[in-house]
């Protein structure tokens, strides 16, 4: 299985843990939506769709089933993000620059 597109659907640009909400599309067939970035403990991680039980826990819709594609599909997502936040300064520097 390959992955095919990886899409930063919207970055949070307040100081919550939170920081991003990702898509991520399997041989050009099947997407996975709501993938969540997420800062805490000093570093960034990624949070699988989720669906809230009865109970107030919250359990996985989807999620890797092994160590290494889990580390994989991570430094995908967290690759995307990284790019998608460095085009977001870049666009706001060059806008900024326009305006003085």
């Amino acid at each position: 299985m390959q992955i095919t597109d990886v899409k930063v659907r919207k970055i949070f640009e307040d100081e919550g843990p939170m920081k991003a909400i990702v898509s991520v599309t399997f041989d050009h067939q099947l997407a996975l939506h709501d993938i969540k970035v997420i800062y805490a403990r000093e570093r960034l991680f990624v949070v699988m769709p989720s669906r809230k039980n009865p109970d107030n826990t919250y359990r996985d819709i989807a999620h890797p089933i092994n160590t290494e594609f889990r580390t994989s599909l991570e430094r995908i997502i967290l690759d995307a993000y990284e790019d998608a936040l460095a085009t977001a300064e870049a666009v706001a520097s060059a806008e900024t620059a326009m305006i003085d």
